[in-house]
């Protein structure tokens, strides 16, 4: 690994950040479909922009775009990508 590693929750990133998906902290349907998004450990994803309100955020996930709730997002965590590691 390339620098220190740190973790944060999605809902944390500013846009144009990348980072990698950690872990998952959802239960339930919110999880499944989620999953269903291929938001999965190890899944790298950029944050694109946030609503006008700062609610919901969109990422670029897998070349889709998605929008998701600062609650939800809070719940995922995330390794933040930083200089010269691999990215989107």
């Amino acid at each position: 690994m390339k620098g220190a590693e740190r973790i944060d929750a999605l809902a944390d990133l500013s846009p144009g950040s990348v980072c990698q998906i950690v872990s998952l902290e959802l239960s339930g349907l919110l999880r499944r479909r989620i999953l269903d998004l291929g938001i999965v450990p190890g899944t790298l994803i950029r944050c694109i922009r946030r609503g006008p309100s700062g609610d919901p955020t969109a990422y670029l996930v897998r070349e889709t775009l998605i929008a998701l709730r600062s609650e939800d997002a809070a719940q995922i965590s995330v390794r933040t990508l930083l200089n010269g590691e691999e990215c989107i």
